[in-house]
């Protein structure tokens, strides 16, 4: 969706089964929601072997600046395997929820060096409300005003300069995306908030962070080593960045005490991003951001097959359904937090808003 859109026509709530109910038992009725083991089993198998080849391929490379290849390659890799465990996260592979939660685990700490529990705390509250002020983690950012009220809170000299031009400086502040990602765990793990399996993570991404660190410096010449970490760290931050930035960033953001069914919540806020099955792949199928918000525990491989579903049944029932190419998504998302970093009081018009006044 991009700024200006008008819904012309109001959803009017009806009596009886709700628009999601609805929609859901037609997609159960699908075979849908059924378990992909065979997909999943086959990605799980391949985890430790590509990963296993390229500490091989790595060593064997040795100290040369080369290497910098094989740091592209291993945020790659690491963000790939990070998308595995997202599914994992959301219960897309086994029923049983801690046959997940040790997945999660040890994709999440031991391979990649997030914190699972740090996640799953904040990416809960997204899914439960998304681009809700005050409620959606992932629009309170120190460093992104999202809201105009965001943007002329009271900051240094510095921050409002960097907020002004926060449409430039967005994707290269993704570059410190990976640090933030693995310093944020760390903080959840060592805090004294509530974490299960506090020491089964700790252990986690202490050989993780450490033994990664330890092998990249083994392997290399301390100033090479150096740049390998921050080629990779700033590389992984930018891949998580560009697939998580076109779900949700320019979308309608509604107030706090605003109360929407689930079928408008989740679909509204929300953008899908066309493409080719490699797209997919490359996004970890997050590119049908609708879909999974309206599914998350749907298996990956069926949010192509369910989103022509759920968009007809969308328009049939004259909810917006958004759908972008990926360059357009990178373009309004920058074109919306410079507009609210720039001072416009309202950066796009909100189809809620609309709405009502039609009403």
């Amino acid at each position: 969706m991009s700024a200006g859109i008008i819904l012309t026509k109001p959803r009017v709530p009806r009596t009886g089964t709700s628009d999601f109910t609805e929609l859901a038992a037609i997609v159960r009725r699908s075979g849908l929601l059924r378990r992909r083991y065979g997909y999943y089993w086959t990605k799980l198998a391949a985890v430790p072997v590509v990963l296993a080849g390229a500490i091989l391929a790595f060593i064997w490379i040795g100290d040369t600046w080369w290497q910098l290849f094989t740091a592209a390659g291993f945020a790659v890799l690491f963000t790939q395997i990070a998308m595995l465990g997202h599914d994992a996260a959301h219960r897309q592979i086994f029923v049983s929820g801690k046959w997940n939660d040790w997945v999660s685990l040890i994709l999440g700490d031991l391979l990649v060096g997030m914190s699972y529990g740090w996640w799953r705390h904040k990416h809960t509250r997204h899914h439960a409300n998304p681009n809700k002020a005050g409620t959606d983690p992932d629009i309170d950012l120190p460093v992104i005003a999202f809201t105009p009220e965001q943007a002329r809170a009271p900051r240094s000299r510095a921050a409002r300069w960097l907020v002004a031009h926060q449409g430039v400086f967005f994707f290269p502040i993704l570059l410190l995306e990976g640090v933030s990602l693995h310093a944020s765990g760390v903080r959840r793990v060592a805090s004294r908030e509530k974490l299960d399996r506090r020491w089964v993570e700790i252990g986690f991404l202490s050989i993780r962070l450490a033994g990664f660190g330890t092998l990249v410096f083994l392997v290399l010449s301390p100033g090479i080593a150096a740049v390998f970490l921050v080629v990779q760290l700033g590389l992984f931050g930018v891949y998580m960045g560009m697939v998580f930035a076109p779900n949700h960033k320019g979308m309608p953001i509604v107030p706090g005490d605003a109360k929407l069914d689930f079928l408008t919540r989740q679909v509204l806020m929300s953008r899908n991003v066309r493409g080719t099955r490699a797209l997919d792949v490359m996004m970890g199928g997050l590119n049908y951001q609708i879909e999974h918000h309206l599914f998350p525990s749907m298996p990956r491989p069926h949010l192509r097959r369910v989103a022509p579903i759920v968009r007809e049944y969308c328009q049939r029932h004259g909810v917006i359904y958004t759908v972008t190419g990926l360059w357009q998504s990178y373009a309004i998302v920058v074109r919306y937090i410079n507009r609210v970093g720039l001072g416009e009081r309202d950066p796009f018009a909100c189809p809620l808003v609309q709405q009502r006044a039609v009403i």
